[in-house]
């Protein structure tokens, strides 16, 4: 019986007919010193147990997004002709870095209703619920948030920037800024067709501190006191320099 019933449960449901297979440039990114941003290739290619389906071309989505977090976002308005904050909403979860990367352009590879099931598209990802009931338009602290983010580089929207040859081989490449936040970045890969999604795939690039970053990092952290009176000794030792230097060009 058990037999039965996951042979008709396999007939019943599609399999897979295209695959991803993965490539990675790199699967982890140091931060050091001189570290002033980073490219990430991310490659890879079809695997098909038949021919290629009928119907519209296959395109591939590309996003990397990096570690989860509140954020408090603020708006400022003149108050008494001095600009101040006002209203403030949480946004329970953003991600630091988020950037996606089409074959095509984004309404035309995706429909609406597999972004909302999939969260692809960088609004979708951004989960912000709860605004207090006093404040008008609560959704412009998410536009805030995106256009800010999206200046500085940490939200990227890379419209036809992944490169597809005979529906079967892809690449593409995002840019990692220099503010980077530590933690492990989530690499997902999406092939779809007609706008619906037909296979994902996931992995992991880790991005770390390194070097002397690491050491100052971890010795706040579990040694606070001696991290304190280091950052004392050297405010005074760089106080003492330039107050040397500042007598000798006065000489």
């Amino acid at each position: 019986m058990l037999r039965f019933i996951v042979a008709l449960f396999l007939l019943v449901t599609p399999l897979s007919a295209e695959e991803i297979v993965l490539g990675l440039s790199r699967d982890e990114v140091a931060i050091t010193a001189t570290f002033n941003g980073s490219d990430v290739m991310i490659f890879g290619a079809v695997k098909r147990d038949a021919p290629v389906p009928d119907g519209g071309p296959l395109e591939v989505i590309i996003t990397l997004s990096g570690p989860l977090e509140p954020v408090l976002v603020r708006r400022k308005e003149r108050v008494l002709g001095i600009w101040a904050n006002t209203d403030a909403v949480e946004v329970d979860e953003a991600p630091s870095f988020y950037a996606v990367a089409t074959s095509g352009p984004m309404r035309d590879v995706l429909t609406s209703v597999e972004d909302l099931r999939y969260g692809i598209s960088i609004p979708r990802v951004i989960r912000s619920v709860g605004a207090p009931s006093e404040v008008e338009n609560a959704e412009t602290f998410t536009d805030a948030l995106i256009r800010i983010r999206a200046a500085s580089g940490l939200y990227q929207v890379l419209d036809s920037q992944v490169d597809m040859e005979e529906e079967t081989l892809f690449r593409g490449q995002i840019t990692l800024p220099a503010a980077l936040t530590e933690g492990n970045y989530s690499a997902r890969i999406y092939l779809t067709r007609d706008g619906m999604v037909v296979d994902e795939y996931e992995t992991d690039i880790a991005v770390f501190k390194a070097g002397l970053e690491r050491w100052l990092f971890e010795m706040s952290r579990n040694q606070p006191f001696w991290y304190g009176i280091m950052s004392l000794a050297i405010a005074i030792s760089a106080g003492w320099l330039a107050s040397a230097v500042f007598r000798i060009f006065q000489r």
